[in-house]
């Protein structure tokens, strides 16, 4: 269906708030329940995937369910979202997720903003950082490709694996890297690591573009050979 801007941006807004607010408040869940680290990611794991199944089908007819800058860039130089809208994109998701952040400290009686100072720098998560966002992208254009039915769960899916195969557990969102900025919580992460993280992620999106758009081409019809004059 064909929906105005306005609501396109409260859509990615509130989805990214949303998935910001599941994020952040299942970590401050899962660390008051456990001393145990394992325990702790798993319970941070497990509702991200699930709010990301619920808010790609409930908000993806809507708005695409971008919720990540990352996604956004894609599209946009896809041709499949002008770069007005682009940007207006960028921005409410970064308003979305922020707002997330203060949504789920004030759940849980924290400090609106509490600036985070969870260290997360080095090259291994840097190139975690890649890595999630190569993948997260190429799902969704894969799916976009083969499956497009099917999109919320493999996005779903992919994340909670990542969250566990890859060294930063997976950010894989400008958006949402900022957001955890403003949370000094399980979830957290150092300012001073987010740009890094930001570049990673870009460049992720951009190298899983690159082979997408080669590897997933329909196949070219070969010419039917001419008969010998």
């Amino acid at each position: 269906m064909t929906v105005d801007l306005p609501r396109r941006l409260a859509a990615e807004a509130l989805g990214t708030a949303m998935l910001v607010a599941a994020v952040v408040g299942s970590g401050i869940m899962a660390d008051r329940l456990t001393d145990d680290v394992a325990l702790s990611l798993l319970g941070n794991t497990l509702p991200t995937g699930a709010i990301l199944v619920v808010l790609i089908t409930t908000l993806g007819p809507i708005s695409g369910a971008h919720f990540n800058p990352a996604v956004t860039l894609v599209f946009g130089l896809r041709h499949e979202i002008g770069w007005h809208a682009a940007l207006c994109y960028a921005l409410a998701q970064l308003v979305g997720g922020i707002a997330g952040t203060v949504i789920a400290h004030a759940m849980f009686g924290l400090p609106l903003i509490e600036l985070s100072t969870t260290v997360r720098s080095g090259a291994g998560q840097w190139i975690a950082e890649l890595v999630a966002s190569f993948g997260l992208v190429f799902t969704i254009l894969a799916g976009l490709r083969f499956r497009g039915d099917a999109i919320p769960w493999l996005v779903g899916l992919y994340i909670t694996a990542a969250y566990w195969f890859t060294a930063s557990t997976s950010f894989a969102n400008p958006a949402v890297a900022i957001a955890r900025a403003f949370s000094n919580t399980f979830a957290g992460i150092r300012p001073l690591d987010v740009p890094a993280f930001i570049l990673a992620e870009l460049a992720g999106a951009l190298l899983a573009l690159a082979l997408a758009g080669w590897l997933l081409a329909d196949p070219q019809s070969k010419p039917e050979p001419r008969p010998a004059e």
